[in-house]
């Protein structure tokens, strides 16, 4: 799954949650699948960050830390 699918799940999620008609047991569920999907969103932040290039004082590009 991307990662713009991942936000897009993560939205819906959140509008499940906002759900007048969901139980309380259903809505740790679904909560329990949000953190998971955040936890695996974060990750592939961190893993595109430090792909990302930056120049360095003598103009030559290096990996971003």
């Amino acid at each position: 799954m991307s990662l713009e699918e991942k936000f897009a799940k993560l939205e819906e999620t959140a509008k499940r949650l906002e759900s007048e008609d969901i139980s309380l047991e259903e809505s740790f569920r679904i909560y329990q699948e949000g953190m998971e999907l955040l936890k695996q969103c974060n990750a592939d932040i961190d893993k595109v960050e430090k792909q990302v290039l930056q120049l360095n004082e003598e103009g030559e590009l290096v990996a971003f830390e």
